[in-house]
């Protein structure tokens, strides 16, 4: 049964911000404005070039206003968006494109859209074509056991029920500004796009932002007076890190910090309210899955809308309000409601296995373990599989390994996470098939990688050893792996 459905599509969202403020200040492309209006017009036209119901549109993204006049487009062709990272190696982009079955091209630079043998070209005067609920907005991949990527398929329902929500959380309207940060494959970006062009704020680009270094980053946050951040945890806890070495204080534009992706540390979190300006600023921790769209649950940590809370645990948050919330009996959060997507494109049996139908309702089984207080508070209590969250992408040991065992001198893998500082690293433990220099190996394989894979499946490190250890029952033991031989590598320092 479709999940009720009773929030306006982001499109029509947009289309209201653009009536409301037309000559409004949509996107800041690396210090040039881009008005409402002016967006509008981009995304007609790549909704002309597009054709009406393009099928799946794959975009090479750029972080550029084209991006999102792209995004826009193909929404107003009744499509579904696809963003491809042009800097993923080829046979990765090949794999993907064929995965989600795209028909269609876009460069986000030229927002040009190259057609796969179908006619196109909507009247350039055409409006939006018409597009129900369960039709897909877009499709995004996460990682998957076997090896492949899961394309998962999120429906317009889905993105207008979250965005919905997360603009009552974030707050963003006009005279709001936030920086464009996440990464333009993962569904965080559209945390930062889609709530800021449906509530009428300005959206920011700049290079800057990803330039690694942190005096340029606050700078550039004074610069454009930026109100609103959406940071993954991991660097979120590398900033507040650097703001208490150097007793810096939090910019005065801002008043909204999001973070989200993976745990917060506790002692991350003491170091934020001790900053200069943090009291005013509000620091909330969401949390969710990209088959549940977006942000789940959220929680203000400190700021004005803080609540007073004993103990040191950071929860996850509250579910918002389009979210239906189950605890399962080995404690496995299962998110229903609106948000929930329809399953992974051409992957039945996958979809199968963690889509669930409870009474009359589907579910997503999270593999999250948790625990709830009387006040509706979720916390997090470890995960029920082996998947492990790299800077905020969550990641299946089991895919890095079949791209490990590509590499002809590896007979088997094991993939852990292991703490680096104040985030998750992949580590990796391989054998060889035949006698090989560990260091040299371990070089090679690393090399391969970087040409084979996007860098959040790259380990930080590769270890050859002689064995794998393994359970009782024949398979792979990850734990016990690292923990033998990262004792080993311990000892011998």
């Amino acid at each position: 049964m479709p999940a009720r459905f009773d929030h306006p599509d982001v499109l029509a969202g947009f289309l209201r911000a653009v009536a409301r403020t037309p000559d409004g200040v949509a996107i800041i492309d690396n210090g040039q404005p881009v008005t409402y209006t002016q967006l509008e017009q981009r995304m007609r036209g790549v909704a002309a070039t597009l054709g009406a119901r393009p099928g799946v549109a794959g975009v090479l993204t750029s972080r550029s206003a084209g991006t999102i006049a792209a995004l826009l487009g193909v929404l107003a062709a009744g499509g579904a968006y696809c963003p491809i990272d042009p800097g993923y190696p080829e046979d990765r982009i090949a794999d993907l494109t064929a995965a989600a079955e795209c028909r269609t091209l876009i460069d986000s630079r030229s927002e040009v859209a190259r057609n796969r043998g179908r006619p196109g070209g909507l009247p350039a005067g055409e409006g939006p074509i018409a597009a129900g609920p369960e039709d897909p907005a877009y499709i995004l991949f996460t990682s998957g056991s076997t090896g492949r990527p899961r394309p998962v398929v999120t429906p317009r329902r889905a993105i207008a029920a979250a965005v919905a929500s997360l603009r009552a959380v974030m707050g963003a309207g006009p005279g709001d500004r936030v920086l464009q940060f996440a990464s333009l494959s993962w569904d965080t970006c559209f945390e930062e796009i889609l709530t800021t062009v449906t509530g009428g704020a300005a959206l920011v680009f700049d290079d800057d932002a990803y330039s690694g270094s942190f005096p340029r980053f606050l700078k550039l946050i004074d610069r454009y007076q930026v109100s609103v951040l959406d940071l993954p945890t991991a660097f979120w806890h590398e900033f507040v890190s650097w703001l208490t070495e150097e007793g810096a204080a939090l910019p005065a534009s801002l008043r909204t910090m999001v973070i989200g992706g993976e745990a917060a540390r506790p002692a991350r979190v003491e170091d934020w309210r001790s900053l200069a300006g943090a009291e005013r600023v509000r620091l909330v921790n969401t949390y969710g899955c990209t088959e549940t769209t977006l942000v789940t649950h959220a929680i203000d940590l400190h700021g004005p809308r803080a609540e007073p809370r004993a103990g040191s645990a950071v929860p996850l948050g509250r579910a918002l309000p389009h979210v239906t919330e189950r605890i399962g009996a080995d404690g496995e959060l299962l998110v229903g409601g609106p948000s929930v997507a329809l399953g992974y494109h051409g992957m039945p049996e996958a979809t199968a296995e963690r889509f669930i139908t409870l009474g009359s309702e589907r579910f997503f089984r999270t593999g999250d373990r948790v625990r709830r207080d009387p006040d509706g508070v979720v916390f997090h209590q470890g995960r029920l599989d082996d998947d492990i969250k790299v800077r905020g992408v969550r990641v299946s040991p089991g895919e890095v390994e079949a791209q490990l065992c590509r590499h002809p001198e590896v007979a088997a893998a094991a993939v852990v996470g292991a703490p680096v500082g104040d985030h998750t690293a992949l580590v990796a433990y391989v054998t060889s098939r035949g006698p090989a220099d560990p260091a040299e190996l371990a070089s090679a394989i690393l090399r391969q990688l970087r040409t084979q894979s996007p860098r959040h499946l790259v380990p930080a490190r590769v270890t050859v050893v002689p064995g794998l250890v393994h359970t009782a029952s024949g398979k792979v033991d990850r734990r016990r792996t690292h923990e033998t031989y990262a004792t080993d590598r311990a000892r011998r320092r």
